[in-house]
């Protein structure tokens, strides 16, 4: 198929490179992924050249030509280069064919033409080149209909797809992050050729993993690309923890509802409600620990007691495993997999105060984020029960908003200061009286005691007492008895 998309290339810098390879006697073109989402319109700042000849040597005759304070940085081993120009990063290669050994996806490269440098692509969409040299500047060539596909909306390799597969299997992650990033579907012989080559994913690090699953996690629609995985069979090679939840089992005539699929419910309103990866991984695997959980009661039907903690406990393991970040991500992701039961448990109670501070204390500053993930985890198909926990979760953010306000408002008042506490003890500046500060303020904001002076000094005096450390003057507001 034909096309012209010179009017896409409008900035500055094609003109620049496709004029420097003509001044080289070189064919240039932009390849890849910035072609397919130039098609689509989507924004994309890392433009790919390919040339054939070095690409190297047109990557510095192009930063001589953008000026001496332009970089390029040359990696000889791969025969390619780089510039970053403004927000844009041009990376620079010569045309090469590659061939593979089975116990690896690093291919053994040789110089090629274009054609052969299509051809390794990986799918057609991201197999199309346009050309940036001046008397053909903005022709497409299309060997393998990408644009087509393009507008059939279908993820296809360009070639036999197990030999595809086979040779790189990252390829197979691929396919389903770009199914869920544009919501394509794969098409039927290229998923078939992911289902039979499955098993080669073991030859993939852990960090290449991890990284197409954090793709697939910022999607606007996550749920797509994992239940590909479950499909595909590859979940349960990289993920077996949450392949589990699937299915449903009935003893007696009585189920429970499939833990996968309400998941990726939980999953996808979470993406709808926040951009924040982690607080989607929560959603994600906040019911991780259900399969290990499940017992049957003949009396009350299907249980998962504490699937919450056995969870939070899993996923350290999980983490580690996939080379997650085993610092603050990994234990924000932890506490709202051991939390996200108690916004529910809370709704069905009274809502109190003392129960709602609770809450608060607990979570700190996570908890407008527990509260996103309890919201999205009311998934039932019946909208009147739905709708009561719903308004429920309402009545407590109500209830969080007039604690803060409260807590706002005892901040104003200091019943006793430090400067009043070291006077009564007879104590210089020093930890114990920071002590005695930090812990009549914990107190009144937990409401163990009142924020009047009176209830104050009397705690204060408790302090002392297990302290063992004695009163020099004793408060006027107080009575002999209470010493």
């Amino acid at each position: 198929m034909s096309a012209n998309f010179k009017d896409k290339l409008s900035q500055k810098i094609f003109r620049t490179v496709g004029e420097t390879a003509d001044s080289l006697g070189r064919e240039c073109y932009v390849v890849g992924g910035y072609v397919r989402d130039l098609i689509i319109d989507r924004h994309s700042k890392d433009i790919d050249f390919v040339t054939v000849g070095s690409g190297i040597e047109l990557a510095e005759a192009v930063g001589k030509e953008l000026g001496p304070k332009t970089h390029v940085a040359v990696y000889r081993n791969y025969g390619t280069a780089q510039i970053k120009r403004g927000d844009l990063e041009l990376e620079f290669v010569g045309a090469r064919k590659e061939s593979y050994r089975r116990e690896s996806r690093n291919p053994i490269v040789e110089d090629g033409t274009l054609a052969d440098d299509i051809a390794r692509r990986d799918f057609t969409i991201n197999a199309m080149a346009i050309s940036v040299n001046g008397d053909n500047f903005g022709d497409l060539l299309d060997f393998y209909d990408g644009l087509g596909d393009i507008g059939r909306r279908i993820i296809r390799t360009p070639l036999d797809p197990d030999i595809t597969f086979s040779d790189d299997p990252l390829r197979m992650l691929r396919a389903i992050r770009f199914a869920t990033q544009l919501q394509f579907d794969i098409y039927p012989e290229t998923f078939d050729a992911i289902c039979r080559n499955a098993y080669r994913i073991e030859i993939i690090t852990p960090e290449r993993i991890k990284d197409e699953l954090s793709k697939i996690m910022r999607s606007p629609k996550p749920s797509i690309g994992w239940d590909l995985l479950l499909k595909s069979g590859l979940l349960k090679l990289i993920m077996p923890e949450l392949a589990a939840l699937k299915g449903v089992e009935v003893v007696n005539g009585r189920g429970h509802k499939d833990n996968f699929y309400h998941t990726l419910g939980v999953l996808d309103n979470v993406a709808a409600k926040s951009d924040n990866e982690w607080l989607r991984w929560g959603a994600l695997f906040h019911d991780i620990a259900k399969p290990v959980t499940k017992r049957y009661d003949p009396a009350i039907g299907w249980t998962f007691h504490n699937h919450n903690i056995v969870g939070s406990k899993m996923i350290p393991r999980i983490f580690k495993r996939l080379r997650m970040s085993l610092g603050a991500e990994m234990r924000y992701v932890r506490k709202l997999v051991d939390l996200h039961m108690r916004p529910i448990a809370l709704v069905e109670d009274e809502v109190t105060d003392s129960a709602v501070r609770r809450l608060m204390n607990y979570a700190e500053e996570d908890l407008d984020d527990l509260m996103i993930l309890a919201r999205a985890d009311i998934t039932s198909k019946n909208e009147e029960k739905k709708q009561r926990f719903l308004d429920n979760f309402d009545i407590v953010e109500e209830k969080f908003k007039e604690i803060r306000a409260k807590d706002a408002e005892r901040a104003k008042r200091n019943p006793v200061d430090g400067t009043e506490i070291m006077h009564i003890f007879g104590l210089p500046q020093s930890p114990i009286v920071g002590f005695f500060v930090s812990n009549l303020k914990q107190a009144i904001k937990d409401c163990e005691i009142e924020d009047t002076r009176e209830a104050a000094l009397a705690y204060l005096l408790q302090l002392a007492r297990q302290k063992d450390i004695p009163v020099i003057n004793y408060p006027e507001e107080l009575t002999s008895s209470d010493s």
